[in-house]
Protein backbone atom coordinates (compact mmCIF):
# COMPACT_ATOMS: atom_id res chain seq x y z
CA UNK A 1 0.00 0.00 0.00
CA UNK A 2 2.50 2.56 1.16
CA UNK A 3 4.60 1.28 -2.27
CA UNK A 4 1.62 2.13 -4.31
CA UNK A 5 0.97 5.72 -2.70
CA UNK A 6 4.88 6.95 -3.41
CA UNK A 7 4.44 5.55 -6.85
CA UNK A 8 1.46 7.53 -7.37
CA UNK A 9 3.16 10.76 -6.10
CA UNK A 10 6.38 10.22 -7.98
CA UNK A 11 4.12 9.82 -11.17
CA UNK A 12 2.16 12.97 -10.27
CA UNK A 13 5.28 14.65 -9.90
CA UNK A 14 6.60 13.71 -13.05
CA UNK A 15 3.91 14.73 -14.94
CA UNK A 16 3.43 18.08 -13.26
CA UNK A 17 7.12 18.69 -13.94
CA UNK A 18 7.10 17.50 -17.60
CA UNK A 19 4.16 20.26 -18.39
CA UNK A 20 6.59 23.47 -17.73
CA UNK A 21 9.81 24.37 -19.46
CA UNK A 22 12.40 25.77 -17.64
CA UNK A 23 15.00 27.14 -18.84
CA UNK A 24 18.42 28.87 -17.00
CA UNK A 25 20.20 31.91 -17.75
CA UNK A 26 23.69 33.06 -16.85
CA UNK A 27 23.98 36.76 -16.64
CA UNK A 28 27.32 37.11 -17.79
CA UNK A 29 28.02 40.85 -16.43
CA UNK A 30 26.85 40.18 -12.85
CA UNK A 31 27.61 36.34 -13.03
CA UNK A 32 24.72 35.33 -11.36
CA UNK A 33 22.46 32.30 -12.59
CA UNK A 34 18.39 33.46 -13.47
CA UNK A 35 16.12 30.50 -13.65
CA UNK A 36 12.83 31.11 -16.11
CA UNK A 37 9.67 29.11 -15.90
CA UNK A 38 7.34 28.95 -18.35
CA UNK A 39 3.90 26.42 -19.31
CA UNK A 40 3.90 25.78 -22.83
CA UNK A 41 0.04 25.30 -24.23
CA UNK A 42 -1.06 21.93 -24.55
CA UNK A 43 -3.72 20.24 -26.10
CA UNK A 44 -5.97 21.40 -29.15
CA UNK A 45 -6.17 24.97 -30.50
CA UNK A 46 -7.17 26.87 -33.60
CA UNK A 47 -4.13 26.08 -35.80
CA UNK A 48 -3.99 22.41 -35.15
CA UNK A 49 -7.50 21.48 -34.53
CA UNK A 50 -9.70 23.60 -36.86
CA UNK A 51 -9.99 23.25 -40.49
CA UNK A 52 -9.50 27.28 -40.52
CA UNK A 53 -7.70 27.49 -44.39
CA UNK A 54 -10.81 28.88 -46.80
CA UNK A 55 -12.54 31.72 -47.94
CA UNK A 56 -14.34 34.19 -45.55
CA UNK A 57 -16.69 36.56 -45.75
CA UNK A 58 -18.82 39.42 -43.97
CA UNK A 59 -20.27 43.32 -43.73
CA UNK A 60 -17.74 44.80 -41.36
CA UNK A 61 -18.53 48.43 -40.04
CA UNK A 62 -17.29 51.39 -41.70
CA UNK A 63 -16.92 55.11 -40.13
CA UNK A 64 -18.05 57.03 -43.54
CA UNK A 65 -19.52 54.36 -45.76
CA UNK A 66 -22.18 52.09 -46.05
CA UNK A 67 -20.13 49.03 -44.75
CA UNK A 68 -17.60 46.90 -46.26
CA UNK A 69 -17.50 43.81 -47.85
CA UNK A 70 -14.82 41.51 -46.78
CA UNK A 71 -13.54 38.74 -48.37
CA UNK A 72 -10.48 36.81 -46.66
CA UNK A 73 -8.72 33.59 -48.30
CA UNK A 74 -6.29 31.67 -45.92
CA UNK A 75 -4.03 29.17 -47.79
CA UNK A 76 -2.35 26.45 -45.86
CA UNK A 77 1.16 27.91 -46.73
CA UNK A 78 0.24 30.96 -44.36
CA UNK A 79 -0.32 33.40 -47.93
CA UNK A 80 -3.78 34.84 -47.83
CA UNK A 81 -6.07 37.26 -50.30
CA UNK A 82 -7.74 39.89 -48.68
CA UNK A 83 -10.64 42.07 -50.83
CA UNK A 84 -12.35 44.87 -49.62
CA UNK A 85 -15.13 47.05 -50.97
CA UNK A 86 -15.84 49.91 -49.38
CA UNK A 87 -19.83 49.76 -50.40
CA UNK A 88 -21.43 53.89 -50.99
CA UNK A 89 -17.51 54.98 -52.14
CA UNK A 90 -16.44 55.73 -55.80
CA UNK A 91 -13.28 54.07 -55.28
CA UNK A 92 -14.37 51.03 -52.99
CA UNK A 93 -12.67 47.82 -54.48
CA UNK A 94 -9.21 46.52 -53.33
CA UNK A 95 -7.21 43.70 -52.85
CA UNK A 96 -4.16 42.80 -51.30
CA UNK A 97 -2.22 39.50 -51.07
CA UNK A 98 0.50 38.82 -48.52
CA UNK A 99 1.12 36.45 -45.20
CA UNK A 100 -0.16 36.00 -41.85
CA UNK A 101 1.55 34.28 -38.74
CA UNK A 102 0.00 32.88 -35.67
CA UNK A 103 0.15 34.11 -32.43
CA UNK A 104 1.86 31.79 -29.57
CA UNK A 105 -1.90 30.03 -28.34
CA UNK A 106 -2.50 29.43 -31.74
CA UNK A 107 -5.94 31.21 -31.72
CA UNK A 108 -5.25 34.36 -33.39
CA UNK A 109 -4.02 35.13 -36.86
CA UNK A 110 -1.77 38.86 -37.91
CA UNK A 111 -1.73 39.43 -41.39
CA UNK A 112 1.05 41.40 -42.56
CA UNK A 113 -1.19 44.35 -44.22
CA UNK A 114 -1.36 47.22 -43.12
CA UNK A 115 2.30 47.66 -42.52
CA UNK A 116 1.38 50.27 -39.46
CA UNK A 117 -1.29 48.64 -37.53
CA UNK A 118 -1.88 44.76 -39.10
CA UNK A 119 -5.19 43.44 -39.24
CA UNK A 120 -5.74 40.31 -35.98
CA UNK A 121 -8.04 37.80 -36.35
CA UNK A 122 -9.47 35.41 -33.90
CA UNK A 123 -9.74 32.05 -35.59
CA UNK A 124 -12.95 29.74 -34.34
CA UNK A 125 -14.95 27.04 -35.97
CA UNK A 126 -15.54 28.56 -39.86
CA UNK A 127 -15.61 31.98 -38.39
CA UNK A 128 -12.64 35.02 -38.15
CA UNK A 129 -13.26 37.53 -35.58
CA UNK A 130 -11.39 40.80 -36.06
CA UNK A 131 -9.42 42.21 -33.27
CA UNK A 132 -8.44 46.02 -32.41
CA UNK A 133 -5.09 47.39 -32.52
CA UNK A 134 -3.88 45.52 -29.21
CA UNK A 135 -5.73 41.88 -30.43
CA UNK A 136 -8.56 42.21 -28.29
CA UNK A 137 -11.87 41.37 -29.36
CA UNK A 138 -14.17 44.71 -30.38
CA UNK A 139 -16.71 45.30 -27.61
CA UNK A 140 -19.54 47.24 -28.03
CA UNK A 141 -22.90 47.52 -29.42
CA UNK A 142 -21.64 46.33 -33.20
CA UNK A 143 -19.43 43.67 -32.20
CA UNK A 144 -21.37 40.93 -33.59
CA UNK A 145 -20.95 42.89 -37.01
CA UNK A 146 -17.00 42.01 -36.85
CA UNK A 147 -17.11 38.58 -37.24
CA UNK A 148 -16.16 36.85 -41.00
CA UNK A 149 -17.91 33.02 -41.84
CA UNK A 150 -16.64 30.61 -43.84
CA UNK A 151 -17.94 30.00 -47.14
CA UNK A 152 -16.11 26.74 -48.69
Amino acid sequence: MIKQRHLSIALTTILLWSCNSETKHTDVANNIQVEATSTLPIGDNAQNALDWNGTYKGLTPCADCEGIETELTLNLDHSYILKTNYKGKEMNNFEEKGNFKWDETGSKITLDYPKENPYGYFVGENTLTELDGEGKKIKGPNEEFYLLNKIN
